[in-house]
């Protein structure tokens, strides 16, 4: 009887594991604490850089994921006449922009989406 119950155990530990597998290759392993599809990404109609006379460049601490780098992507492309690329190996992000921005905007931006800035430079 002891046997069967251990038995039984391990095929709910194998099972459990399994399904975490399978929600971690579809789904990639998150670290927001869901295991939600990424959010649709926002996407920047006009993608030429010769039209974004303003370039900044972001440090944004707090980016772990790629659900982390869309949430940013997509708060800052939202902003009007803005482009932004993230880059999560270099916890950086790159802003075009058609008109001059002020660090506090982007703070601000950055801080709703849920993460710090925390170094603001200009493009050379």
């Amino acid at each position: 009887m002891g046997t069967l119950v251990i038995c039984f155990l391990l095929a709910v530990v194998c099972v459990l594991s399994v399904r975490s597998v399978i929600k971690r290759i579809k789904y990639g392993s998150s670290c927001c604490g869901t295991h939600d599809p990424l959010p649709k990404k926002i996407r920047v109609s006009d993608r030429d850089a010769s039209h974004y006379p303003c370039c900044y460049r972001l440090t944004v601490d707090g980016m772990h994921c790629s659900n982390c780098v869309r949430h940013v992507e997509n708060a800052l492309n939202s902003l009007p006449g803005v482009w932004a690329t993230v880059s999560l190996a270099e916890k950086s992000v790159l802003v075009r922009s058609k008109s001059p921005l002020e660090e506090d905007g982007l703070s601000r931006t950055v801080s709703e989406a849920g993460y710090t800035l925390m170094d603001f430079s200009q493009c050379v």
